[in-house]
């Protein structure tokens, strides 16, 4: 009797394979919702990034009566410009530490004449317009 018990305790075949496809549907479920998250928040850490760069711009605007242009690009919020109109009270520091890559990798797009400006990420794609994760994410100011 007491040899019966002891292969009567554990699980069976079927009662393990069970338990592995509940948790193998699980693990599908969870994963599809995180590859969502993930575009969500590398929308949402460009839009940061986007605002982060206006306020730099305005900043400079403020300080200088024009935004850089074209040819100085972003890179003049971080270290005064030595081409083109050269500002007259540059912030010591710059405006920004350092200009940061958009989350899929690309350079934010900076397009100005000086009085206005156009900058933008283009999404996952690198590539102007687009919808979903490719869509192009705006801050421009007019």
């Amino acid at each position: 009797m007491n040899t019966r018990r002891r292969s009567e305790q554990g699980f069976t075949l079927i009662e393990i394979m069970v338990v592995i496809l509940i948790l193998g549907l699980l693990a599908t479920i969870v994963v599809q919702s995180l590859r969502g998250a993930t575009d969500r928040a590398k929308r949402t850490k460009a839009q940061a990034d986007i605002a982060e760069l206006k306020t730099a711009l305005d900043r400079y605007y403020l300080d200088n009566g024009s935004y850089p242009t074209t040819d100085q690009g972003l890179q003049a919020l971080v270290s005064a410009p030595t081409s083109g109109t050269i500002p007259g009270s540059y912030e010591e520091g710059g405006y920004v530490e350092r200009i940061p890559l958009d989350p899929w990798g690309h350079a934010y797009f900076y397009q100005s004449d000086g009085n206005s400006y156009t900058l933008k990420s283009f999404g996952a794609d690198g590539v102007e317009g687009g919808t979903g994760k490719n869509a192009d994410i705006d801050g421009s100011q007019q």
